[in-house]
């Protein structure tokens, strides 16, 4: 039993440590990397959470750690990427690049809140800080790798700055959001929403690859404002 509780907490460590190496990379321009990095953080976060339900070892001292890990890769890492990003855009010693930390703030505010609401079992109450950490670095990836491909406005500063604002505003705004997690008993009427919003997930990586991914962040968002699932 003591071995399985680490199981959880090792998965939380590869989060934080993937988080670690994606700020590194963001120092060094190499903003697919950084992406790659925080994509497998959030895949080792949805794996500590599932090892500690599927051996019964939830503890405090896990959610804890689990935020913990959570603020770097999904709360630092994406404020950085916007900052670096603005930073060419600005004269040097500005202070409007630095907002790209406001992600960061609203991001620390939300792990905070979520970790003492217990309503968040069946759905989410706001954008979860790993859909905006994806949502911001693969805009900022895209930006960076393949300028030619957006139009001039996507790219804006102005756009960036406003999108950040409203980031940390939906991520600790009550709005509900539904949750990915599926639990028994399975069934079409329960899970449809899941189901097809996963199927789009797919179908839109296929044909766009890295694109795809705020083009899915933001259906995600509206189709929880549309269909309004109960938080319990």
């Amino acid at each position: 039993m003591k071995l399985a509780r680490l199981v959880p907490n090792a998965f939380t460590m590869l989060n934080l440590g993937s988080g670690c190496v994606g700020l590194i990379a963001l120092t060094e321009h190499r903003f697919g990397w950084a992406l790659f990095w925080v994509a497998l953080g959030i895949f080792f976060d949805f794996f500590d959470g599932f090892f500690a339900r599927l051996l019964h070892v939830s503890s405090p001292l896990g959610i804890q750690l689990d935020s913990l890990a959570d603020m770097v890769t999904s709360g630092v890492t994406p404020g950085m990427a916007v900052m670096i990003t603005l930073l060419d855009r600005f004269p040097s010693h500005s202070i409007w690049p630095y907002l790209g930390f406001v992600i960061t703030l609203g991001s620390c505010y939300r792990l905070a809140k979520f970790n003492l609401d217990t309503r968040q079992s069946d759905s989410f109450i706001g954008l979860p800080t790993p859909a905006n950490a994806l949502f911001f670095l693969s805009w900022m990836f895209l930006i960076q790798q393949t300028p030619n491909l957006w139009m001039p406005w996507m790219s804006s500063t102005s756009l960036i700055m406003v999108m950040v604002g409203l980031s940390a505003w939906v991520m600790n705004a009550e709005i509900p959001l539904f949750s990915l997690k599926v639990k028994a008993p399975y069934s079409w009427q329960k899970y449809q929403v899941q189901i097809l919003f996963l199927l789009f997930s797919i179908g839109c990586m296929a044909f766009l690859q890295w694109a795809a991914i705020p083009i899915i962040i933001l259906v995600y968002v509206l189709t929880s404002v549309v269909v309004k699932p109960k938080s319990h």
